[in-house]
């Protein structure tokens, strides 16, 4: 057995995948996003720990007593700051916050070279921008930062006792040198910190360090190794087989992601697309992301009433109708590609009378596909050849919301085995990878396609006449919204 475990937004998932790749156990313990003010999104670490041990220690005990080998994955670019003896400085800042604006204007104007070396511009969801604000904002808690750690790198301390990452995860702080795999010395010296205050870099299947014998003893699996891992979208990328060029899929989790695998380093930051490190050795990848995705659905559905999100899927299924005349922003974390604007906001136009709460529902469904077309044309404009998508996250149980996410692509979507546990699953590849010696194209096959949604051509035709409109609400009213 190999067990998987993904730190995400929402919850923690751990699954059980055997010598076979089936996944034969999983589980989910959640989580909670602090708002404490506008733009601002925090967790609490030793969370991530208690949701960590509840969601392995509720695999069933005899399967996971034969582990060989951990892997973990996790959300990307959260800040968490330690002091001596490891004691957590405060709450964590996330990937979706907003509130570093103005020092990702600092960082690109005191270094102009940055986007060459990092990849990337300055967003405030990276985590170097975060720290020059507690430097700005919060120098007492700034002066006592001993190490700075990911989401994943925070729960593989508590496990190991080692301050590890791998490329994937790290190549999101801002303070890595892509292109070499290290860590940028100038990039890091624009926040007034050093190496010696981030972990060791390894690849995402090389072990970093083995479970501590106490902790094996309270979740019920030998004292395995833990392999590096990867942010959630590389090792989402493993667990879907998006390792080679040209390779790519869309995750619908709390954010929305594109991916695409790339053999060389590719990078364009000025359209606002991601260029990081894979979770393996001599990869790189390519991303759009937005920042509210299925977690802008799960707003809509909280605000019209629905019991579930669920409800949501369901109810604009069973009513099967365009929204017409309605259109929703789901900026409701800001944005990044294309747009890099943290200051965008979320809104439903159009609203009459008539409108509905299954109207409302559709125009959620559609708002997110049109913004994740956006992302799309933003990849397509570096050249990239994108001639169909996997599709893995939670959200890629709905059907409805998949002929409607292809319809407005244009290309087709093939759903996976395993596609809602796509980081976990990966995580689980990454830690096999990291004790057998195995070919790494052996083992990270594509899983079996279970169905393939094609775009239907009534909805393309109906959709590209809505999207200029959807555009065109965004740069009308961004400043505005600002």
């Amino acid at each position: 057995m190999y067990l998987g475990i993904d730190i995400g937004t929402s919850g923690v998932k751990a699954i059980l995948v055997d010598d076979d790749q089936n996944i034969v156990d999983q589980s989910t313990a959640p989580l909670t996003v602090n708002r404490p003010k506008p733009l601002w999104s925090e967790q609490n670490p030793h969370d991530w720990w208690e949701a960590t041990s509840t969601a392995v220690k509720s695999l069933d005990q005899f399967k996971r007593s034969g582990v060989k080998a951990i892997g973990l994955s996790g959300q990307m670019h959260g800040a968490t700051c330690l002091s001596d003896k490891d004691k957590v400085l405060r709450p964590a800042i996330l990937w979706n916050d907003g509130r570093s604006g103005a020092e990702c204007q600092t960082m690109m104007t005191d270094l102009p070279s940055l986007p060459d070396i990092a990849g990337n511009l300055a967003m405030p969801g990276f985590t170097a921008p975060k720290l020059m604000w507690m430097r700005r904002n919060e120098p007492e808690i700034f002066s006592k930062i001993e190490k700075v750690l990911l989401p994943k790198d925070y729960v593989r301390l508590k496990m190991t006792g080692d301050y590890a990452s791998d490329m994937s995860d790290s190549a999101g702080t801002l303070w890595m040198n892509v292109q070499d795999r290290a860590w940028s010395d100038d990039i890091l010296a624009l926040t007034e910190l050093t190496r010696a205050q981030m972990p060791e870099l390894f690849e995402g299947n090389q072990v970093t360090g083995n479970l501590r014998s106490e902790i094996a003893t309270d979740w019920g699996v030998p004292k395995v190794p833990v392999c590096a891992g990867g942010g959630d979208n590389a090792a989402g990328a493993v667990g879907s087989g998006t390792v080679a060029h040209g390779d790519g899929f869309i995750s619908l989790g709390t954010s929305g992601v594109i991916f695409l695998a790339d053999n060389q380093y590719r990078p364009n930051a000025q359209s606002a697309v991601h260029t990081f490190c894979h979770a393996l050795p001599g990869l790189w990848h390519q991303m759009s992301v937005m920042l509210s995705a299925a977690s802008a659905i799960d707003f809509v559905a909280k605000l019209t009433g629905y019991a579930q999100p669920g409800d949501l899927y369901a109810s604009a299924k069973d009513h099967n109708q365009p929204s017409d005349g309605v259109y929703f922003l789901p900026y409701l974390s800001g944005e990044r590609t294309p747009h890099n604007n943290p200051d965008a906001k979320g809104a439903l136009f159009g609203l009459t009378h008539e409108t509905t709460q299954n109207t409302l529902a559709q125009a959620a469904l559609e708002g997110v596909a049109f913004a994740l077309a956006d992302g799309l044309d933003a990849l397509k404009g570096t050249g990239a050849n994108i001639p169909e998508l996997s599709v893995i996250g939670g959200g890629a149980r709905s059907r409805y919301w998949g002929k409607i996410l292809a319809s407005t692509f244009g290309i087709p979507l093939y759903y996976r085995d395993g596609a809602a546990v796509g980081p976990a699953f990966g995580a689980a590849r990454l830690a096999r990878l990291s004790i057998t010696n195995e070919e790494i194209a052996d083992v990270c096959t594509p899983p079996k396609i279970e169905f393939t949604i094609k775009p239907d051509a009534k909805l393309q035709d109906r959709f590209a006449k809505r999207r200029p409109i959807f555009k065109s609400l965004y740069h009308n009213t961004k400043e505005l919204m600002s």
